[in-house]
């Protein structure tokens, strides 16, 4: 009887040990696949990162878009393909473009609660998150399953406690909900940080503009 306990309570730790290490994997390099909510509107989208570089991509009508950070948020790019209207435009942030989009980014102050719950396969815990510029709060559902470094979507929630895996984010003054549905160790296709040379090249002011100013 000893000897079957002692070796369930090792199995046990064996098993926990085993869990702890695959929980805690850090990713470096691969890809996340996100369902995004914009206006109402889910909408699919795909991330590649590596190191201090992400590029996000997905289709919403007959527009394919994709946004590329890179530098450590020195460097962004809005890329908007519109086959039907023989439109490519490529909006890349100047320096005085990315120091005016840091004034208006929201400023998160964290607050952990005891609530948990497994979304899509991921153990998660809420964190209240309040934008001390707007007095607005926000639910955000965090795991400590692994490690990605910071990017374009979850860099407002560096001090979060965990990677976002339930959230809402703010893309040019626009909320945008997110929710991640897998994660991937897969290689980053070549080009994947670059504009492709037969994009035009514009400002984000230039982008705006095309958007009515908002």
């Amino acid at each position: 009887m000893k000897l079957n306990l002692l070796s369930l309570v090792s199995g046990i730790a064996l098993t926990t040990i085993a869990f702890t290490a695959s929980a805690q994997k850090a990713y470096k390099e691969g890809s996340i696949s996100y369902t995004a909510t914009v206006m109402g509107t889910n909408v699919d989208s795909k991330m590649y990162f590596k190191g201090d570089s992400s590029s996000t991509s997905g289709k919403q009508g007959p527009a394919s878009f994709k946004t590329i950070m890179a530098k450590g948020g020195d460097y962004l790019a809005i890329l908007i393909d519109v086959p039907v209207a023989n439109m490519k435009k490529a909006a890349i942030a100047t320096p005085a473009e990315l120091e005016e989009a840091k004034d208006s980014e929201p400023s998160f102050t964290f607050t952990p609660t005891s609530e948990t719950k497994v979304i899509n396969g991921f153990n998660c815990k809420k964190v209240t998150a309040k934008d001390d510029k707007t007095g607005k709060s926000y639910d955000v559902w965090v795991t400590n399953d692994f490690t990605v470094p910071v990017n374009v979507l979850t860099k407002y929630f560096a001090s979060a406690g965990g990677f976002p895996i339930q959230f809402t984010t703010v893309q040019m003054g626009q909320e945008i909900s997110m929710s991640v549905k897998s994660i991937s160790d897969e290689k980053v296709p070549a080009g994947t940080f670059s504009v492709p040379a037969d994009f035009d090249k514009i400002t984000l002011t230039d982008l705006k503009n095309m958007r009515g100013g908002h």
